[in-house]
C-alpha cells in the first residue's frame, strides 16, 4: 500500500519518518503502526539489502588503501632502525621517503588509461600486485639499491590504486551517499597510517636489523583480502556503458539503486553522458587526452578545480607531518625514541578518529563547508605549531603545544581536505573524461607530496623546522581563498548534474537544488 506525504531523499528513498503518515485512502497511521507500514512496504528489504551491497562495495574498493596508509605510517619509524642498520645519509633518507610520491604519480598516469581499458576493478587488483610485489622486496632488501627497487615498485601500485578507487565508488555509488561513500578510501589511509604507528611501536623492541623489516613485512597481509573482495564487488556500471555492454551495466545499478524506475533514467542519463544515446550522431570522438591538453572553458574550469584541491592537500604539509612526526617532535623536544613513537601513534588516533566526523557530515553539511571548515582549522593549528616548535626547549609547555598543534592539524584535515579533496575530484568530471583526469588531479597531489617529503629535512635546516611550518600555514591559508573561489557545492547532485555548475556564469552558491535530470541532455547537445 502507498504512503504519501514521505520525504524523499537524494536517493529516491521515500520512506522517511514523519510524525503523520497518511494511506492512499488518506488514512492517519500514527507512529506507533510505522513499523508495521514499513516492514510491510514493497521496496523496504531491497531499499536495505541496496545499501547494505553498496556499502559492502565501497568498503572492499577501499582495501588498498589501508596498504598506502600502512606504508606512509611505518616509513616515519622504520627508517630510524634503516638508517642505523644501512648507514644511509640525511639525503639517502629523504630520497627514501618522499620518492614513492614521485613514482607513484606515474602509477596515476597510467591508472588512469588502464581503467578505461581493463575496468576500475581488475585495475584495482592490478594495483595491490605490484605493492605487495615492491612491499616483499624492501622486506627482504640487504642493500639500500634493493630498498629502492621495491620503493620504485611500490609507488607504481600506490599510483594505480589511489586514484581509480574513489573514481569507482562514485560510479556505483546513489547520489545521496556518493560522498560518505567515496571518503571510505580516506578512511582505510587513515586506519592505515594508525596500524602502521601502532606496527613501529610494537615492533621497536628488536634487534635493528630485524625490526624494520618486520615492521615493513605486515603491510603484505591486507592483499589476501583484496584478493577475495575482488571477486563480489561489480563493475563500474558508467565503464560497462562506455563498452556497449548496457545490459550488464542495467544489472548492476539494479543492485545499487532502490527502484526500477530510477534504473531506468539513471541508465539513460549515463548513456548519453558516454555518447551512446538517442544523442549520439551529434558526439565528436576525440582522443580523451586531446580534450584534457585543449580543454573547453567548461572542463578547464573543472581541472583548476580538481587539480587545484589535490595540490593544495599537499603543499599544506600533511605528508611531512606524517612522516616526520618523530624528527618534528625531537625539534619540539622529545628525545627518547619510545616516547617519539608514542606521541606518533596519538598523531594517528587524532588522524583515523576525526574522518568519521567527515563521513557524517558530507552529504548533510555539503562539501565545501567542510572544506572552509577544514582549511581555517589547519591554518591555525600549522601557525601554532611554527610557534611551539621555536620556544626554548627547557620547559614541556612547547613540548605539549606542539603535541597539540600536530594532532590539531591532522584533525582538521581529515575532517575536510583529506576525503573531500578525493570526492571532489571523483565527482565534477564528465564520464568520458573521470579517470583520466582524476589521474591528473593524483598526479599533482603525488608532485607536491613528492616535492614536500623530499625536501622537508634539508629546507628545515636551512630555515628550521618553524620557518617551515610558517611557510605551509601561508600555504593553508591561500587553500581557505582557493576553496571559497573555485569548488562548488555538489552534494545532493548525480554526476552527471555536476557539469552543470561548471557553465559560463553559473552562480555555485545559489545552484543547489535548481539542477535538474533534465538539464542533462541539454549540456550534452551543447
Amino acid at each position: 500500500m502507498g504512503l504519501v506525504g514521505a520525504e524523499e531523499n537524494g536517493n529516491g528513498d521515500s520512506l522517511g519518518r514523519m510524525n503523520k503518515y497518511k494511506r492512499m485512502d488518506s488514512q492517519a497511521i500514527d507512529d506507533d503502526d510505522f513499523d508495521e507500514v514499513v516492514n510491510n512496504h514493497p521496496g523496504f528489504h531491497r531499499n536495505r539489502s541496496t545499501r547494505n551491497y553498496v556499502f559492502l562495495s565501497a568498503v572492499f574498493a577501499s582495501l588498498n588503501h589501508v596498504l598506502l596508509g600502512y606504508d606512509v605510517g611505518v616509513m616515519s619509524g622504520a627508517i630510524i632502525f634503516i638508517q642505523e642498520d644501512l648507514n644511509i645519509t640525511e639525503v639517502q633518507e629523504e630520497v627514501l621517503v618522499g620518492c614513492l610520491s614521485v613514482i607513484s604519480l606515474f602509477g596515476c598516469l597510467a591508472g588512469g588509461r588502464t581503467s578505461d581499458l581493463i575496468g576500475r576493478k581488475w585495475t584495482m587488483g592490478l594495483a595491490a600486485v605490484v605493492f605487495q610485489t615492491g612491499a616483499a622486496v624492501m622486506t627482504f632488501a640487504h642493500s639500500y639499491r634493493v630498498l629502492m627497487i621495491g620503493r620504485f615498485l611500490a609507488g607504481i601500485g600506490i599510483g594505480f590504486g589511489g586514484t581509480i578507487a574513489p573514481v569507482y565508488i562514485a560510479e556505483i555509488s546513489p547520489t545521496a551517499s556518493r560522498g560518505s561513500l567515496t571518503s571510505f578510501p580516506e578512511i582505510f589511509v587513515n586506519f592505515g597510517i594508525l596500524l602502521g604507528y601502532i606496527s613501529n611501536y610494537a615492533f621497536s623492541g628488536l634487534p635493528i636489523h630485524i625490526s624494520w623489516r618486520v615492521m615493513l613485512a605486515v603491510g603484505i597481509l591486507p592483499s589476501a583480502f583484496f584478493g577475495f573482495a575482488l571477486f563480489i564487488i561489480p563493475e563500474s556500471p558508467r565503464w560497462l556503458v562506455m563498452q556497449n555492454r548496457v545490459d550488464e551495466a542495467r544489472a548492476i545499478l539494479l543492485k545499487t539503486n532502490d527502484h526500477e524506475a530510477e534504473v531506468e533514467e539513471r541508465l539513460a542519463e549515463i548513456q548519453l553522458a558516454a555518447g551512446k544515446g538517442i544523442n549520439s550522431d551529434k558526439y565528436e570522438e576525440r582522443a580523451v587526452w586531446h580534450e584534457l591538453l585543449f580543454p573547453s572553458p567548461m572542463l578547464r574550469r573543472m581541472l583548476i578545480t580538481g587539480i587545484g584541491i589535490q595540490c593544495f592537500q599537499q603543499i599544506t604539509g600533511i605528508d611531512a607531518t606524517v612522516y616526520y612526526s618523530p624528527e618534528i617532535f625531537k625539534a619540539a623536544g622529545i628525545k627518547d625514541n619510545s616516547k617519539l613513537l608514542a606521541a606518533t601513534v596519538a598523531v594517528g588516533v587524532a588522524k583515523t578518529s576525526f574522518i568519521l566526523v567527515a563521513i557524517i557530515l558530507i552529504d548533510k553539511l555539503g562539501r565545501k563547508p567542510l572544506l572552509s571548515i577544514s582549511t581555517i582549522g589547519m591554518t591555525v593549528c600549522l601557525f601554532t605549531l611554527a610557534v611551539a616548535v621555536s620556544l626554548p626547549k627547557e620547559g614541556q609547555f612547547g613540548i605539549a603545544l606542539s603535541i597539540l598543534s600536530i594532532c590539531g592539524n591532522v584533525a582538521f584535515f581529515s575532517v575536510g581536505i583529506g576525503p573531500v579533496c578525493w570526492v571532489i575530484t571523483s565527482e565534477i568530471f564528465p564520464l568520458r573524461q573521470r579517470a583520466q583526469a582524476s589521474a591528473l588531479g593524483a598526479v599533482g597531489n603525488r608532485v607536491c607530496s613528492g616535492l614536500v617529503a623530499m625536501s622537508f629535512l634539508s629546507v628545515s635546516r636551512a630555515i628550521t623546522v618553524g620557518g617551515m611550518f610558517l611557510t605551509f600555514s601561508a600555504f593553508s591559508a591561500l587553500s581557505v581563498l582557493f576553496v571559497y573561489k573555485y569548488v562548488p557545492e555538489t552534494k545532493g547532485k548525480s554526476l552527471e548534474q555536476i557539469e552543470l555548475l561548471f557553465q559560463d556564469g553559473i552562480d555555485w552558491e545559489g545552484a543547489g537544488s535548481e539542477v535538474e535530470l533534465g538539464d542533462t541532455e541539454h549540456l550534452m547537445q551543447k
